[in-house]
């Protein structure tokens, strides 16, 4: 980190003015780089003792004081942006966007967003906060974007509990797929240009955010459930009569002569540390059910199965019907990277180690986070030798101990 420093004064200099006073934004570098250090523990406490800095000091830089965290992520995506644009693409699949989220468990009543809700850091339903977020990756680079609190109904119904916690009036309760499509028209406004998108089956299995995407125009690959209702289209291509009911997904790929009259195609998924990921796939084309009747036009069911676990997965996509599906399957593979992404923010950047009940508190915590994150992209890609690193005093030579490991985390298995 130290010798890395010029390269993180110059990356953290684009943020000056998102501060209304120097001081300002002399504590947002303070708190990137307790974020980057070593503490074991990185919330406000701690960061400001390891700088020397006054804890109360730091708590208000994150609740009170005058810097807009808004500002500060959309100038992020713009960096980003241009980085993307010099990075090599190994695979040839261009820029994957990456719609996930993540949550935390939390004690207490007073956290912004906080209940009893399902917790995917535990599997289980338990008390604690989802955020939904956006990633992308390209060849091996991979980072976040965004960050958005979901805020559950219960919360949005009781506005001076939300008022008591800094919520701001037109924060409401919106489902996680809306939230998601909000943050994609974000991300492009600040010029990241996504070739495909990829998702999980939460996300796959909402009407609304598939035809959200289709009325964007853009391409993606996402999972959906095994209940997942379709009807595979036959050769003449002829839309299914409106009285005709959609089957599960899982019945699909077995019973129709469109899946069943094809051979395996054998996979091979390339991963940095591992031997490859063998599987099969099958894909033909489907129509889609919905309470208001039969899609428009015809979408890719892809049957995914995996060679050494036995594992199924379905995926949809909305790519033409000439794609190859060695591109589509992948593409949906692709999402692991959100997951290294949500590791690494939480493992070494403190990503859910914020203490406080003030909602701007929180998302200045998690925008800084994105904000190292980029940091550490960026580098790990430059560490690596391949093409990168837009800031002055990038090429610094040698790096301290910090960085080293940090970077290894970074750029662990995909």
């Amino acid at each position: 980190m130290q010798a890395l420093e010029p390269a993180l004064a110059s990356y953290l200099d684009r943020f000056l003015f998102c501060c209304d006073y120097t001081q300002t934004f002399d504590h947002l570098g303070t708190y990137v780089r307790g974020l980057l250090s070593d503490l074991p523990r990185k919330s406000v406490e701690p960061i400001a003792l390891k700088a020397g800095t006054p804890v109360r000091t730091l708590q208000e830089f994150l609740k009170d004081h005058a810097w807009d965290f808004a500002q500060v992520r959309d100038l992020l995506q713009g960096h980003t942006a241009t980085l993307l644009h010099t990075l090599p693409d190994q695979e040839e699949l261009g820029v994957v966007g990456l719609i996930d989220e993540t949550s935390a468990c939390k004690q207490g009543t007073k956290t912004p967003g906080v209940q009893r809700q399902y917790l995917g850091c535990v599997g289980k339903v338990d008390n604690g906060i989802v955020t939904v977020h956006l990633g992308v990756c390209k060849g091996l680079f991979k980072t976040l974007l965004d960050a958005d609190l979901y805020l559950p109904t219960e919360w949005d119904q009781d506005r001076p509990r939300c008022r008591q916690a800094g919520i701001p009036d037109e924060v409401v309760y919106r489902p996680k797929w809306q939230i998601a499509l909000e943050q994609l028209d974000r991300a492009k406004e600040h010029g990241i240009k996504l070739d495909w998108l990829t998702f999980d089956e939460e996300y796959g299995k909402r009407p609304g955010f598939v035809a959200g995407l289709d009325e964007r125009q853009l391409r993606f690959v996402g999972e959906v459930p095994r209940n997942f209702s379709c009807l595979a289209a036959n050769r003449s291509g002829r839309r299914p009569d409106e009285h005709v009911k959609g089957q599960p997904a899982e019945e699909v790929v077995r019973r129709s002569s469109m899946f069943s009259s094809q051979s395996w195609q054998v996979q091979h998924l390339a991963r940095q540390t591992l031997p490859d990921q063998v599987g099969r796939v099958k894909a033909a084309r489907v129509w889609l059910s919905s309470g208001a009747g039969w899609s428009a036009g015809t979408y890719w069911l892809i049957w995914a199965s995996n060679d050494a676990t036995g594992e199924e997965k379905f995926f949809l996509s909305n790519a033409p019907a000439d794609t190859p599906v060695r591109v589509m399957v992948r593409v949906g593979f692709r999402r692991a990277n959100v997951e290294h992404s949500f590791r690494v923010c939480k493992s070494e950047l403190g990503f859910t180690h914020f203490e406080g009940r003030n909602y701007t508190a929180l998302l200045r915590h998690l925008t800084l986070c994105l904000v190292s994150l980029g940091f550490v992209a960026e580098h790990t890609q430059r560490l690596r030798g391949e093409k990168g690193g837009v800031d002055d005093g990038a090429s610094v030579p040698g790096s301290g101990r910090g960085m080293p490991l940090l970077a290894a985390a970074a750029a662990g298995d995909q």
